[in-house]
């Protein structure tokens, strides 16, 4: 078979200009970037705002595993199989990092013949969105450190400082650095670090904010430090919130492409699921539900993490309803949760896969408590056996999940005709979608709601240190909103190494802060 490469390289693209004509969207509307890409302006949403939502669909997954789940790939076959079926359908997905591109994870444009295109402006530079994000965190740096040196009005305590730089790579040798040398001119000496672009707060904000308007307030509520008092010290202290905003000004529109068989897909925002909220931008999400029947999204990681934040962050904040959730699956993936080395995950293993399909059961209940029908997805392999799929087949149903094969990498849409079927009579039934906790709970209860609920943790332990921070998101008025729990993405507890269901473990935190409850 070709690459991912070869395939999308060998690929005639519609223009952008068709696939934005195909969803009704005029020229006044679209803003090119080149041939194939192109921005959506606001007056677009403005036209749209009072049309009728269409049905919304999450794709999520189990607990990644190096034998791979496809997550992306399938949430694009799903949006390539709903257009051969006859249904207006639209994809909703996150941009992809340089880090992970360049790193252990690759591209994040699906792959095989389920892929966005143009593949390689997607995974590389795309519309400059990261740079974007990027340069607006690092000015708010920038201003904090001139302030510092400027004589520091704000007194602010170089020991409290919040706020630390990005660069949308992996360098791990700028994760801990001293700015500030080199002599009077240069600033303030002090330590200081750098997290990868989608980690940010930005990113984060970016993400959550419904107009420019919102985004200006969001930015300026960055918690960047404490004062020598102790007091919070906010970037609309540093009244950098404007700038920062100015770089935003483009970035914050979403992105508009097409898979290989010209679905079209709106691409915005990434924020990391293991760290943030995981989610792509709420502007790209009800931008797609206006324009189509059916908005077609993913959420990063495993359902732990990813849709548990899509459903407890983003749902809540921007009012969003669910229609259904995909989880995707391999079998292959599923005896390696069941003690099979990766090399060995191609070979049949009965044994192995009815210990590791625990970590399936574990995501189907924890999707059904958000009231939501539940279709699983299992990216089928030329591996995979009749003898493993009937099992799998057999233990959803058993569980209380439709069950469908996708075959999207190696052929489509139309390897993914009887899951896009299963998906939208499973979006026709009632949803009685809740969040897990309520929003009025302290942010200690919802913590103790999500881990006990979501990862089945026995309870949860706090350092000292943890303890005093809890507190402080008390005094600062962070209770009443949401929590966002940073975690590994490879067990549902918070040991890595813990595969399949983990029983009898108590949640370890080492620290809580409040800067994401601001954006939230």
């Amino acid at each position: 078979m070709l690459t991912d490469i070869e395939i999308a390289q060998q690929t005639e693209m519609r223009p952008i200009a068709e696939i934005a004509a195909s969803l009704g969207i005029g020229e006044e509307e679209l803003e090119p970037y080149g041939r194939y890409k192109a921005k959506l302006n606001d007056s677009l949403y403005n036209r749209l705002k009072d049309q009728k939502d269409g049905k919304l669909i999450l794709v999520t997954a189990i607990n990644p595993t190096p034998a791979g789940e496809g997550k992306t790939t399938t949430t694009a076959g799903l949006g390539e199989a709903m257009a051969k079926i006859g249904k207006k359908a639209i994809i909703a997905l996150r941009e992809p990092s340089l880090g992970p591109v360049f790193g252990i994870k690759g591209g994040a444009a699906g792959g095989g013949y389920a892929q966005v295109v143009p593949m390689e402006d997607i995974n590389l530079h795309f519309t400059g969105d990261m740079h974007a994000l990027t340069s607006a965190n690092n000015l708010l740096c920038a201003m904090l450190d001139n302030h510092l040196q400027q004589g520091n009005v704000l007194r602010i305590d170089q020991r409290r400082i919040l706020i630390k730089r990005c660069l949308d790579m992996n360098d791990r040798a700028l994760r801990n650095v001293v700015v500030g040398l080199g002599g009077k001119l240069n600033g303030i000496p002090r330590e200081d670090g750098f997290i990868i672009t989608v980690a940010s707060e930005v990113m984060a904000i970016l993400c959550l904010a419904s107009d420019s308007r919102d985004l200006k307030e969001r930015l300026g509520k960055i918690l960047i430090a404490y004062n020598l008092d102790g007091e919070p010290v906010y970037a609309k202290d540093l009244k950098a919130e404007g700038a920062m905003a100015a770089l935003l000004r483009e970035a914050i529109q979403p992105n508009l492409v097409q898979t290989l068989e010209g679905t079209p897909v709106i691409m915005h925002g990434g924020p990391f699921a293991n760290i943030a909220h995981g989610c792509n931008s709420v502007r790209a999400t009800r931008l797609a539900l206006k324009l189509a029947d059916y908005c077609i999204t993913e959420a990063g990681f495993g359902s732990d993490l990813g849709a548990e934040k899509f459903f407890d962050i983003k749902c809540r904040l921007a009012g969003l309803k669910p229609n259904a959730v995909v989880i995707v699956a391999t079998a292959r993936a599923l005896k390696y949760n069941g003690g099979v080395p990766k090399a060995e995950t191609g070979n049949e293993n009965m044994e192995a896969l009815k210990r590791g399909i625990v970590n399936l059961g574990a995501h189907i209940q924890n999707m059904r408590k958000y009231g939501i029908p539940v279709v699983v997805a299992i990216n089928r392999f030329g591996t995979d056996t009749d003898a493993e799929l009937s099992y799998i087949e057999q233990y959803c149903k058993e569980n209380g999940a439709e069950f469908a094969l996708s075959e999207v990498f190696a052929k489509g849409g139309e390897g993914g005709m009887d899951l896009a079927r299963k998906v939208c009579m499973a979006a026709e039934q009632p949803s009685a979608f809740q969040p897990v906790y309520a929003s009025d709970l302290p942010v200690r209860e919802k913590i103790a709601v999500i881990a006990k609920e979501i990862y089945g943790a026995d309870g949860v332990t706090y350092t000292a240190q943890a303890e005093k921070a809890l507190k402080e998101i008390a005094a600062l008025g962070g209770d009443s909103m949401p929590v966002c729990i940073a975690k590994t993405q490879y067990s549902l507890s918070d040991n890595a190494a813990l595969l399949g269901r983990p029983r009898g473990f108590r949640l370890q935190f080492e620290t809580c802060g409040f800067p994401m409850a601001q954006d939230l």
